[in-house]
């Protein structure tokens, strides 16, 4: 054998490790469909990922992220930086007793509550899980997203995923109606 054949030989010899002749760079050959398998392992792992991006922890985009303490500083104007102080914010005899009333104050959503009779709160109605907006619930107060429970007279959490209580708004009782403090 002539030298420069073996060489030639060698030269057109594939590697070890090269994919069979007629491959797609994915090691799959053209004209077959992916596996099973690889079908379910690629469908698995993006719709783990979209589970992740629903469930992160920060607030949502556009939103106050109640829960760091930043964006809702109140600069002594009261109102647990929320509202301003001095600021109506319901009719005593408008919210019910055991329950909560949803009201809305220069732009910002809140629940004013009153847990018993002639006591009231009043909170943030933004969650601090995911910034969707809490309703009023059966002697409790409840996030529609994710069930989230906040009590009432406290704003602490209930139950659910929500990390931090409810930000109260300092209020003060006179003459029948609720302001911010």
């Amino acid at each position: 054998m002539d030298v420069s054949q073996g060489l030639a030989r060698h030269a057109t010899a594939p590697p070890p490790d090269a994919p069979p002749p007629g491959a797609t760079p994915h090691g799959t050959p053209h004209g077959t469909s992916p596996t099973r398998r690889s079908v379910l392992v690629g469908s698995g792992t993006g719709a783990a990922l979209v589970l992740l991006a629903a469930c992160g922890g920060g607030a949502p985009s556009g939103t106050q992220d109640q829960t760091s303490g930043t964006g809702g500083t109140d600069g002594g104007s009261g109102g647990g930086g929320i509202v301003p102080a001095g600021e109506a914010l319901a009719r005593t005899d408008d919210v019910p007793v055991g329950g909560a009333l949803s009201v809305t104050v220069d732009g910002a959503e809140l629940l004013v509550t009153q847990p018993e009779e002639g006591t009231f709160a009043a909170f943030s109605a933004i969650c601090t899980h995911q910034g969707c907006t809490v309703a009023p619930g059966d002697g409790e107060l409840l996030c529609p997203c994710h069930q989230s429970r906040y009590d009432l007279a406290t704003g602490a959490v209930l139950g659910g995923p929500a990390p931090a209580p409810l930000p109260e708004v300092p209020v003060t009782v006179d003459a029948g109606e609720v302001t911010s403090a």
